[in-house]
């Protein structure tokens, strides 16, 4: 059976837990104190443990390296208040599993613990089978390589645990992939992850912009040209393909790409042979080609703009990135990350950000995803008076940026029609969001307010839907 045990100094939250999972198939402990929970590690194999952030006598950063240090095996879940989460994510880096926020609602909780046991987090059951080091040829070929751009953040939301496992299964394979998502998401980042997970990470990464290429440049970016093959050739240029040989070449925004180009990638993908403009010799070919685009290449292709075979040389893996706005408490975890780069550039030393940055991080909408969520943070780093960001940091159009009112009476039943929001209904950020509310509300009616099947149906982590209900007081 699986063992957990709890470390609380609130005790009858420790004991309505201990009912709670005992009742779910787990052999519970509780503990009232830090020390007194080290005693009962001492006595123990625990697969896992849920420690609250404070306690009379120590707090959950000296508990979470206490534990690491001497039981490594173990995994710990953070529980906090909502005025804590910046410092759980803190904890999350330093090796904690997850954090749960108070009030505590029982499905989140056993749906955190279950996928805990289910994942690869420093847990007896998978601690055996679990190899992640960095890639290095001297290791055996058993070993799993883990090794990331150092711009991708692995977050902790559902949507980002699936989008890691799919770059760990892609990997290693010579699969082209497809990486489609909203402008700003990280998808070069993503091409990198693949990459230096990959048996070409040694060799070279190459980047093509498409969407920036004319007509006329775009074949001699792509395959080169001689010296004299044409007017303005003055010396003898490399293309992108022959410069990513033996590695990968990512294309981005690839549907802006002319159909006469389209073309003529497509015979150096079926061939795995280039040609430099002005040469007859052709050039043998060892690329793994990652593509990306904020298009719909299908409909592109019902148009004509984009050409079928060729799309279905690029589809043999295909992933889908989330756009921020449905990635939950990523948000504080990739801020808390771009504030110490900003940081490092500007040779300042910004610690925090204010309740209420993180709360207005938290419900805005984030149309830029990632890349705005970024040059936010380096703005309002440079523009911070001391070491917190506050609300006077953050551009207008955030810190104005308003949830839309919904009306309060008779909601907890939902027994009522869709509330009306109290702003603009003009504004098409409140239109959007008064629809996406009316659609978290006809959703928890049809699985019968079940938040985690709700969750599932919208696409989107069970935090992110808490903080949405909480948005609108939903309960």
């Amino acid at each position: 059976m699986k063992k957990i045990l709890i470390i609380d100094d609130e005790v009858n939250v420790a004991l309505l837990l201990s009912k709670f999972l005992t009742r779910n198939g787990f052999d519970v402990s509780t503990a009232s104190s830090g020390n007194a929970g080290m005693e009962a590690l001492k006595g123990g194999e625990y697969n896992l443990v849920l420690c609250d952030f404070r306690l009379e006598d120590t707090d959950g950063r000296e508990m979470l390296r206490n534990i690491k240090t001497q039981y490594p095996k173990t995994g710990v879940i953070i529980i906090t208040g909502y005025s804590d989460i910046k410092m759980a994510v803190e904890l999350i880096k330093m090796g904690a599993y997850d954090y749960i926020t108070k009030p505590l609602y029982p499905d989140e909780i056993l749906n955190t613990i279950n996928k805990a046991f289910e994942t690869h987090y420093a847990l007896v059951e998978e601690a055996e089978n679990t190899t992640t080091v960095v890639a290095d040829k001297s290791k055996s070929k058993e070993t799993k390589k883990q090794v990331f751009a150092s711009e991708f953040v692995a977050g902790t939301s559902k949507a980002s645990k699936e989008l890691l496992r799919q770059i760990e299964l892609v990997a290693p394979t010579n699969y082209s992939v497809i990486i489609l998502g909203e402008s700003g998401t990280g998808k070069e980042s993503v091409a990198k992850s693949i990459h230096l997970n990959s048996p070409r990470h040694n060799q070279p990464f190459i980047a093509m912009d498409c969407g920036s290429l004319t007509k006329e440049l775009a074949a001699s970016e792509f395959f080169g040209h001689e010296k004299g093959s044409f007017t303005g050739a003055l010396y003898t240029k490399i293309g992108h393909f022959e410069m990513a040989n033996g590695g990968t070449l990512f294309l981005d925004e690839v549907g802006n790409l002319s159909y006469e180009i389209q073309a003529a990638l497509l015979r150096t993908v079926q061939e795995r042979k280039v040609k430099r403009i002005g040469s007859t010799k052709e050039i043998d070919l060892d690329v793994r080609i990652i593509i990306a685009t904020n298009e719909n290449l299908q409909e592109g292709i019902q148009r004509g703009k984009f050409r079928e075979d060729l799309y279905h040389r690029f589809n043999e893996f295909t992933i889908y990135m989330p756009p921020l706005r449905d990635r939950g408490n990523d948000i504080l975890l990739l801020a808390e990350h771009f504030l110490k780069i900003a940081n490092s550039e500007l040779g300042r030393d910004v610690e925090s950000f204010s309740p209420e940055v993180i709360d207005c991080f938290m419900n805005y909408r984030w149309q830029g995803n990632i890349r705005e969520l970024k040059n936010v943070i380096r703005r309002a780093a440079l523009l911070a008076e001391d070491n917190e960001i506050t609300m006077k940091a953050l551009p207008l159009e955030i810190s104005n940026f308003k949830t839309p009112s919904f009306e309060q009476s008779s909601y907890s039943s939902f027994t009522q029609e869709a509330p009306e929001v109290k702003e603009n209904r003009h504004d098409l950020k409140n239109a959007a969001l008064e629809a996406e509310y009316e659609t978290i509300i006809r959703v928890l009616r049809e699985v019968n307010f079940n938040k985690t099947k709700a969750a599932e149906i919208l696409k989107i982590d069970r935090k992110t839907l808490y903080n949405k209900m909480k948005a609108i007081n939903l309960k």
